[in-house]
């Protein structure tokens, strides 16, 4: 049995915010097989919803591929520290499915979530909004906005 983790990176996309959901996910195998995931969740929410969103149908799709140990990639640093349990104040509004996300994570014999810089996730942001309709962010653009 491998024992190297899967690799995840995955982005959720609120258009306005709150509004449409588009759901992101690169997956990648230990044997560097790639599975890509783009779709237009149910129902309108904010973009911390369309993370967890994201999250689950990477989750999902994980395990339906025999996906036993994962290492997970999430921009969205209160979507990580609410799963970790390290967040200052909790999100009520969206305790429910937190509590789901984390139910699934312990599914796993071996699940760690870690946070990333945007600019490391491009494309699981790109496959986000494309399920909204939206064009990739310009690189350019992002950089000139941290400037």
């Amino acid at each position: 049995m491998n024992n190297d983790p899967w690799l995840i990176h995955c982005d959720g996309s609120a258009v306005p915010n709150p509004g449409r959901m588009g759901l992101g996910a690169i997956l990648t195998a230990p044997d560097g097989t790639r599975y890509s995931l783009s779709t237009l969740a149910e129902g309108r929410g904010c973009n911390n919803e369309a993370e967890l969103r994201a999250l689950m149908a990477a989750l999902q799709e994980a395990r339906q591929r025999g996906a036993t140990t994962l290492l997970i990639h999430c921009d969205n640093s209160v979507v990580v520290e609410q799963l970790a349990g390290t967040a200052i104040e909790p999100f009520l509004r969206l305790a429910s499915l937190f509590g789901e996300v984390r139910a699934m994570l312990r599914s796993f014999p071996a699940a760690r979530l870690v946070w990333i810089p945007r600019h490391r996730n491009r494309e699981a942001d790109a496959l986000a909004r494309a399920a909204v309709g939206l064009m990739p962010k310009s690189p350019v653009a992002a950089r000139n906005r941290r400037a």
